[in-house]
């Protein structure tokens, strides 16, 4: 059973997002919380495996929720998944620079959301397709999320190893990778668990920008 907990401060859209999860047989929200400060409190409290957190709320806003619940110095952090709106602005890439799992629009169609709890809670994170070129596109302009230099990343990382960056940059899951180099998915997680210490990251969707500002990968047209 996937545990949640949904942080958002316009009741209805809490209410609806809370309707949906828990109509999932293998999800249960376990909490909510109408602001920053009280999704981390909640969180902290009840350690869900994901926390579906807003960017724009009061007392604290999303961005900070997010750094105090999965930044890099959290020794035990919870994923987050930041829902957003389609506009992008500062606090979407602030959120990905705290520590979120992962990005997904709140009118996206239901299923999807679903998808994007499931994936962030598997340790697979998620982007929406919809954002993935302009949330990509910001963090190369700004390179700010360098944890280590291109060159001594890919010194660091073993031919195998950095095929498979170059797949999960293509928004490739585990079983799509493992069926793409004819591994078993028991192998990608352990190379996976071996690359994000290497590349100074946490989660598969920082690895993923990673090889993007680091020009492992080009920027889709």
């Amino acid at each position: 059973m996937i545990r949640t907990v949904v942080a958002d401060d316009h009741p209805l859209v809490r209410a609806g997002l809370v309707t949906l999860l828990g109509t999932e047989p293998d999800i249960e929200v376990v909490g909510t919380a109408a602001d920053g400060e009280e999704a981390v409190e909640v969180a902290r409290r009840l350690r869900p495996d994901v926390v579906c957190m807003d960017i724009r709320m009061p007392r604290l806003d999303g961005i900070a929720a997010t750094r105090a619940l999965a930044g890099p110095d959290v020794e035990d952090p919870i994923p987050v998944l930041v829902l957003t709106t389609f506009e992008i602005d500062e606090y979407l890439f602030g959120a990905l620079e705290a520590g979120a799992s992962g990005f997904q629009l709140k009118d996206a169609d239901p299923a999807v959301l679903v998808r994007a709890v499931r994936s962030v809670a598997a340790g697979n994170g998620t982007l929406d397709d919809t954002l993935t070129k302009r949330v990509v596109g910001e963090v190369l302009s700004r390179r700010r999320i360098q944890p280590v230099t291109a060159a001594r990343g890919t010194d660091l990382l073993t031919a195998r190893e950095l095929d498979i960056v170059l797949l999960l940059a293509q928004g490739m899951s585990n079983e799509e990778i493992a069926e793409a180099l004819v591994l078993e998915v028991s192998t990608v997680k352990s190379h996976l668990a071996r690359i994000l210490p290497k590349l100074g990251v946490r989660s598969r969707l920082q690895a993923a920008v990673w090889a993007y500002q680091n020009r492992i990968v080009d920027l889709p047209t």
